[in-house]
């Protein structure tokens, strides 16, 4: 396999930022009550502004996913003669697409009017991107395109804004949600949770010349999927049992249960139970694969959802001996939101661009995922 470099990383946030007191001015009003979970979420996530493709005044949305991506891919500079034309593989991962089929990567290069190229599509949650920026790293590291751009991007905004959200309980339970902080993060959380954004990079099998890339050492995928239930899901039931409807299935879904079907759920007991430990049993088997030591990393770059999962992953790299210390974290959730499959793009864009990084230093990437307990680790070294 050929080397790859990352030549550049893009970011692409839409309109202004959105501060927490002005979050459901944009999104608009769902519950009587929804202020007081507002106000548990935020304390515990820490995020400060975040980013809808929607426009104030009159709450409709500004971007497609596609054209979200599509701005991201255009922001790519990796030299001086650069054009998007250029591109040979694009590769796209979302949680979010416009549309159910063609694929989103197709919808993006539409978008983008570009000439005829190898347009892949990769879906699933916060794993997305990183699929799609895999797929890109191997096509380009087996010789089969000189190029390739991989991007993450997500319009959750779409499904958490009131003119799509449906309620999933009802103001007579509402002060028990509110007295237990576990359940109103169940019942409310991702609206106060997710926002829009996208990112993308560009791979070469060609180093910059002139400034730093990054060497792709390695990217691992690890699923739990068949050992855990769903945890977090859209367009279908999950019933008492375990098991899932799909949409489709409309013959096997209680009336009561059909206008959610298209809103976005988590299971707050599964994720906390097993979001923590499978990260720390992921991190196990790639420390052991690739033989890593902490002290060897300059840079830590983890996605987490919330603050309130910081220092639980710490502890739990520290509990299998590999403690990265604070100071060599890189994240922007508390300006950025969390933007889901592009939130590791994003972050990357930011230190790429900083000037913190010097030649040699190591970049581990950490993006789990919730849906059914999925974990990515991605190795980058400055040269």
């Amino acid at each position: 396999m050929m080397d790859v470099f990352i030549n550049d990383a893009a970011a692409f946030l839409p309109n202004a930022p959105i501060s927490n007191d002005e979050i459901e001015n944009v999104l608009g009003k769902t519950f009587k009550i929804s202020s007081k979970i507002r106000n548990i979420v935020l304390k515990n996530n820490r995020i400060k502004t975040r980013y809808y493709a929607i426009d104030p005044t009159t709450g409709r949305l500004t971007h497609t996913n596609a054209r979200l991506t599509a701005e991201a891919v255009r922001m790519l500079n990796p030299h001086d003669r650069f054009d998007i034309r250029d591109i040979q593989c694009l590769c796209c991962g979302t949680s979010t697409p416009d549309l159910l089929f063609p694929g989103h990567a197709l919808m993006v290069l539409g978008e983008l009017n570009g000439p005829p190229c190898e347009a892949v599509t990769t879906s699933g949650i916060c794993i997305s991107g990183m699929t799609a920026f895999k797929y890109a790293w191997m096509n380009v590291a087996a010789g089969m395109s000189e190029n390739a751009a991989a991007a993450g991007s997500e319009l959750a905004s779409s499904f958490i804004r009131s003119a799509f959200l449906k309620p999933l309980y009802d103001e007579k339970n509402a002060a028990g949600v509110i007295e237990k902080p576990a359940q109103a993060f169940d019942a409310d959380f991702l609206r106060w949770m997710l926002s829009d954004g996208a990112g993308a990079v560009f791979l070469s099998s060609q180093r910059n010349v002139d400034r730093i890339s990054l060497k792709i050492d390695w990217i691992e995928n690890i699923s739990f999927a068949g050992e855990l239930d769903l945890c977090m899901y859209g367009g279908g039931v999950k019933k008492a049992d375990g098991t899932v409807v799909g949409w489709r299935e409309t013959e096997n879904i209680a009336p009561a249960e059909t206008p959610y079907l298209f809103s976005i759920r988590q299971d707050i007991k599964l994720l906390d139970k097993h979001i923590v430990s499978t990260m720390g049993a992921a991190l196990s088997t790639v420390v052991k694969k690739h033989n890593l030591v902490p002290s060897d990393i300059a840079w830590w770059l983890p996605h987490y959802s919330s603050h309130y999962f910081r220092p639980k992953f710490y502890d739990e790299t520290a509990r299998i001996g590999f403690e990265i210390p604070y100071e060599k974290w890189f994240t922007n959730l508390t300006e950025k939101g969390n933007t889901g499959s592009a939130a590791i793009f994003i972050i990357l864009e930011e230190l790429f661009h900083s000037g913190k990084l010097n030649i040699g230093d190591k970049l581990l990437c950490f993006i789990p995922e919730s849906g059914r307990f999925s974990h990515c680790f991605m190795m980058l070294t400055a040269v």
